[in-house]
């Protein structure tokens, strides 16, 4: 009876077993399953990192764009230190001690298109006013010429020419004199 007992309850737990063993591994469906999340979390993290190298790129750029401004402005306010030229009696032509700031001059404006400037042409109070108009539009013309000709588009520049009316430095001495023929480049 003993063994009737057993070989009926062999009998009954082989097919458990035997559906237990059969069921412990993961299906076809369940593997595909898992690799298609395995490929999607791949995905994803490769998504990540191009949009953190995209970030780092960008603000690399920024960064890049925020110095070179900040260069382009420190360079403008060093040229609006050096901005006159001086022009002999009754002459408008450029003297060669000038040509190399005009250079800077030009050299900032191809370099920065959108940056505009007014040449200011100024005499002293020899003259009529009528010629001194005509004298200080000749100086700012030779000014505008020289920086076009260094590469210049002609749409930065203008030229205005106040003759004797404004007068860097008051008096009749030759110093104030000479102090007051002169081209300014202005930056608009």
């Amino acid at each position: 009876m003993q063994m009737n007992k057993v070989m009926k309850s062999f009998i009954i737990a082989l097919p458990v077993v035997t559906m237990m063993a059969c069921s412990s591994g993961p299906s076809e469906e369940e593997l595909a399953a898992e690799r298609n999340r395995q490929a999607q979390e791949q995905a994803q993290a490769e998504r990540e990192a191009k949009a953190a190298q995209e970030a780092r790129v960008k603000a690399e750029a920024a960064q890049r764009m925020e110095r070179e401004e900040e260069m382009a402005q420190q360079e403008l306010e060093s040229l609006k230190n050096e901005q006159t030229v001086y022009f002999d009696f009754d002459r408008s032509s450029i003297k060669a001690e000038f040509r190399s700031l005009l250079d800077k001059h030009a050299k900032f404006l191809v370099e920065n298109p959108d940056q505009n400037v007014v040449i200011e042409g100024h005499t002293d109070s020899r003259g009529t006013p009528e010629y001194n108009i005509a004298l200080g539009e000749r100086r700012g013309k030779a000014v505008q010429t020289y920086l076009m000709n260094a590469g210049v588009s002609s749409g930065q520049i203008s030229v205005v020419s106040y003759g004797e009316e404004k007068p860097a430095v008051m008096g009749s001495t030759e110093y104030a004199m000479a102090q007051n023929r002169r081209g300014v480049v202005v930056y608009q």
